[in-house]
């Protein structure tokens, strides 16, 4: 039996009415983000300087590979809270390995914080899964275990950035045309997701999980086998910013990534991705990401209270959230006016 359509999904001459209202909500970010430049941009020119956007896109970077795991995991109707955590771990870990064998090429530590993420996202999908626990749960704990981990091994010592190989630190800093190797990482992961998601019959059921798991799995759909698979590549993606954090700052100590699972989340709702499952978009996680990482370089360039960037945020999520619950009424009103008509 086929698989469901994704509520996203459109259908030639047709769209759906969540793809409209999700392609509006990116269209928003964008005029969002080409305000809020605009704006900053009159009130202090070097915000739009060479370094000043060089930062942001570094900063959007890593928080874009993030969400990107983020999303694919929230498609499904689940959640994960241990990717600062991951980040973390894997950073101080692919330091570790780097300090103690200084020619070890930049490639092998990608693959080592890649390997370690997806064992840590493995076992989150695992704990999900098989004990039949809410990915809320799990994620909180394994948060707090990871980061554990982390204070462990470390033992109230940091990894500086001389105490790690040259190639590294250039590749964290180095660019291709102009353009940041972190940055193009993430290019290439976001369109590799965006593809997987939109072209393959595999990211199709993610989004056939995530609009109802119980028919998913009557259509035939393997819910835990792609449950597990979705928290591996979130865990897969996470290490793998932890490697581009650690070549960025160059310092890494235990409380490296701390917090960052807050900006994620927020990042993937804000750009789309509805916390009830079966909707949404990396390219919207990604938007979102930048949008998060311009307002909080526009605030420190105005001179704006932290404070004021933690609360825009909360703002933005409680707006998203609400827009989507108001899509969904709308969206269960219609196709049950459409089937008294049948």
């Amino acid at each position: 039996m086929a698989a469901p359509a994704p509520r996203e999904a459109t259908v030639p001459g047709r769209r759906t009415v969540f793809g409209t209202v999700f392609k509006a909500r990116e269209s928003g970010i964008v005029l969002a983000l080409v305000v809020l430049i605009a704006f900053t941009a009159t009130q202090n020119d070097r915000f739009l300087s060479g370094q000043s956007i060089r930062d942001i896109l570094l900063g959007t970077a890593i928080l874009a590979v993030l969400a990107i795991g983020q999303a694919i995991v929230m498609i499904t109707r689940n959640i994960d809270l241990s990717v600062g955590s991951v980040l973390g771990l894997s950073a101080f870990a692919v330091g570790s390995l780097l300090r103690a064998n200084q020619g070890l090429p930049v490639i092998v530590a990608v693959l080592a914080g890649l390997a370690l993420g997806a064992a840590c996202g493995l076992v989150n999908g695992v704990l999900v899964r098989f004990g039949q626990v809410p990915a809320l749960v799990v994620t909180l704990g394994t948060l707090y275990a990871y980061r554990g981990a982390v204070y462990f091994w470390a033992g109230g010592q940091q990894i500086n950035a001389d105490k790690l190989p040259q190639s590294f630190l250039e590749f964290g800093n180095s660019s291709v045309l102009g353009i940041p190797w972190l940055v193009l990482i993430a290019v290439v992961v976001l369109v590799i997701a965006g593809l997987f998601l939109r072209n393959y019959r595999a990211g199709r059921e993610l989004y056939a999980i995530g609009s109802s798991p119980q028919a998913a799995e009557l259509a035939g759909i393997k819910v835990g086998r792609n449950t597990i698979g979705a928290f591996l590549v979130s865990g897969a993606l996470a290490g793998l910013a932890g490697v581009l954090f650690a070549a960025r700052f160059g310092t890494i100590d235990a409380a490296a990534g701390n917090g960052y699972e807050l900006n994620v989340v927020a990042a993937a709702v804000v750009g789309g991705v509805a916390v009830f499952g079966g909707s949404g978009s990396v390219w919207g996680a990604a938007l979102g990401a930048l949008l998060l990482t311009v307002i909080g370089s526009a605030l420190a360039v105005l001179d704006i209270n932290q404070f004021w960037q933690q609360a825009i945020v909360g703002a933005l999520i409680l707006l998203a959230i609400g827009a989507d619950r108001l899509v969904a009424a709308r969206v269960a009103k219609a196709l049950k006016k459409r089937d008294s008509h049948v």
